[in-house]
């Protein structure tokens, strides 16, 4: 399981997980598209909002492994903002995904606001135990 160095392990100040530490035995937790309702709590959109900031910081349009990324908080973005390379195996965590920045732009306009970031990934502590991760498996 390839581990994204450099991404968030969850949003700051919550637990809201986005990474996993190590690979299931049992074998990757399936990725399943899920409905956002409108009546979702502030802070579950700002959790989708977050992961979403931290993918787009990292891969930008580019295709990425979906490796330690956490399979519930990319669930609420797959099959519209995060998209599939060629067909969806949702038990590999090799399984390629990208993000759809027009649809992301739809869905999140916050985040391409030239004057207001919604995060800013620079300001957090890389160094903190959070999120380090050497010695995992």
């Amino acid at each position: 399981m390839l581990k994204h160095r450099g991404f968030p392990g969850r949003l700051p100040g919550t637990d809201f997980q986005f990474t996993i530490r190590r690979a299931n035995k049992k074998g990757a937790t399936p990725l399943v598209r899920r409905e956002r309702f409108r009546d979702r709590k502030p802070a579950d959109k700002r959790a989708d909002a977050g992961f979403l900031s931290a993918l787009i910081n990292l891969f930008g349009d580019e295709p990425f492994v979906r490796g330690n990324l956490d399979a519930g908080r990319l669930s609420w973005l797959l099959g519209r903002e995060v998209l599939p390379v060629g067909k969806l195996d949702p038990t590999d965590y090799d399984q390629e995904l990208r993000v759809d920045l027009k649809k992301a732009e739809a869905s999140f306009p916050e985040l391409f606001a030239a004057d207001a970031p919604a995060f800013d990934w620079d300001d957090i502590d890389w160094d903190d135990e959070d999120f380090d991760d050497e010695g995992d498996e």
